[in-house]
């Protein structure tokens, strides 16, 4: 069975949607069969492998309220080996739509059991915020992976977060996982993101990829497109950084099972505030700012 990675933060504006659409393409890229599901109802995980707008047929959101098949609604990508259950603004409709439906936290896990065995990874694009529809997808999930902007307000959502994975975990999917945190638009010529660096590995230790995604302006331009950066710029630091985030993902060691055991410990870290900076300049976020 294929896993099921859920890509998650109640913070918007973290790098979720652009992590969940370039880990996805790195994964096919190397070789792996993905779907990516897009959850989120500004659907710009859609857009951003589809540039033109194209009528689907269907999208997550028949799946989720109609119990239609998903596999009716799966479309290819440009990438081979990566496929793409699109959404549509619709989606914002679900939301209002399953709150009175008997297992309504069951749907997505339902929708994706029948597809599961297709894929050596199924990556969701959750919405920013603690929704019914997010709940689905922890409820699928076999974890989930938590982009982390390298700012102080960031970090006090993540708190929040993992309060929430932990409430599923015990409510809902006892077998979810942090599959781990990823530092993302990270600028080492910046101060408040060395710092956030270092405390969130201080705190979380291996739970932190030993990738982070630096400013990029690349990965900033490529949905514009209907392209992952990988084939929009696949030179670009952005593109290598997410090279290197799939592989250590894919990498043996990096196993649900071997998560879940990391899990528990992760969940019940302290609460994560950088120091105040010593520095009085606040360096400009560069396009190309180096890990």
């Amino acid at each position: 069975m294929g896993r099921v990675i859920a890509v998650a933060n109640q913070k918007g504006g973290v790098g979720k949607t652009t992590t969940a659409v370039n880990l996805a393409a790195a994964l096919a890229l190397d070789g792996h069969r993905v779907l990516l599901a897009d959850l989120d109802p500004q659907a710009s995980a859609t857009t951003g492998l589809v540039a033109v707008a194209s009528d689907f047929g269907g999208t997550v959101y028949e799946a989720l309220i109609e119990r239609r098949p998903a596999a009716e609604f799966i479309r290819s990508t440009t990438i081979e080996c990566l496929d793409i259950l699109p959404a549509t603004r619709d989606l914002v409709g679900a939301e209002v739509e399953l709150v009175n439906v008997p297992g309504r936290e069951q749907r997505l896990r339902e929708a994706l059991a029948p597809i599961r065995g297709r894929y050596d990874f199924i990556i969701m694009d959750c919405p920013p915020s603690l929704s019914m529809l997010t709940i689905n997808a922890l409820r699928a999930a076999d974890s989930v992976l938590v982009p982390l902007q390298c700012e102080y307000y960031a970090l006090e959502g993540l708190t929040a977060l993992l309060d929430t994975i932990g409430r599923v975990r015990d409510a809902l999917n006892p077998a979810l996982a942090l599959e781990g945190l990823v530092l993302t638009m990270y600028d080492g010529r910046n101060s408040l993101a060395r710092q956030v660096h270092s405390e969130v590995r201080s705190h979380f230790g291996d739970q932190v990829f030993r990738t982070a995604i630096p400013r990029n302006v690349r990965v900033s331009e490529s949905p514009s497109h209907g392209l992952p950066v990988l084939t929009y710029a696949p030179d670009s630091k952005g593109a290598i950084a997410y090279r290197g985030l799939a592989r250590e993902l894919a990498a043996p060691v990096r196993t649900a099972a071997a998560n879940a055991a990391a899990a528990a410990a992760a969940l019940a870290a302290p609460r994560v505030a950088p120091a105040e900076s010593t520095e009085s300049d606040d360096t400009a976020d560069g396009p190309d700012a180096r890990v």
